[in-house]
């Protein structure tokens, strides 16, 4: 007859078991192994890559480009808007993105963004949201989609989404063009973020990517 006692004891060797199984070896910070999110009925695991021998490859691993253009970017390039870490990234995708109060915009040209981006991201190429002298076309629908409506001619932005925009990296200057043409166009500084870090520090930090469909 099996005793209550080593019944008990046999589940404490079993959920230990599993507990240790299950855990990762590289997190994402202490009791943080990953973040999982659902965006538009999507859901996302973002957490690091396992293998702690995994180097990059790809044009993340380069350490040298061209200045100018690939002149490296201040900490706050635009003042009034603050610069965010990637726990500042994860944490607006799971408290705004998730909950239809934010938009993780990756402001990188299509080409950049089909190589792969940061999961419940959206690719608004900072080159659309040039003013164009006042005549272009894109911005009105793009700027619907952000929350900002129209009122006798002028730019609503009390209901407007809060941003938080990325790009490559440090020496990439895509998301400070799309910061500036926004906040050219009037939307609030106090409603943007800046992820410098952007692809490169997110990569090299092994944390997920997708490739948009």
């Amino acid at each position: 007859m099996i005793r209550k006692k080593d019944l008990i004891k046999s589940f404490l060797i079993l959920s230990l078991f599993a507990s240790s199984a299950s855990a990762l070896e590289v997190n994402i910070k202490k009791g943080l192994p990953y973040v999982d999110i659902e965006i538009d009925g999507k859901p996302f695991r973002i957490q690091r890559i396992q293998d702690t021998k995994h180097k990059l490859t790809n044009s993340y691993s380069k350490t040298s480009r061209p200045a100018p253009p690939f002149s490296i970017q201040p900490f706050q390039p635009i003042e009034g808007i603050e610069t965010v870490s990637e726990l500042d990234v994860l944490d607006f995708l799971q408290n705004k993105v998730a909950k239809n109060k934010g938009i993780l915009v990756d402001a990188r040209m299509p080409k950049w963004n089909k190589v792969g981006t940061i999961p419940g991201s959206t690719n608004i190429p900072f080159s659309i949201l040039a003013s164009k002298g006042g005549k272009n076309p894109y911005i009105e629908k793009i700027f619907s989609l952000l929350g900002v409506t129209k009122e006798g001619g002028e730019w609503n932005f009390n209901d407007a989404q809060m941003l938080l925009i990325f790009d490559n990296g440090p020496w990439c200057q895509q998301g400070v063009r799309a910061m500036k043409n926004l906040v050219k166009l009037g939307y609030p500084k106090s409603k943007m973020l800046y992820y410098r870090g952007g692809m490169q520090y997110w990569e090299i930090l092994g944390l997920t990517t997708i490739i948009p469909k």
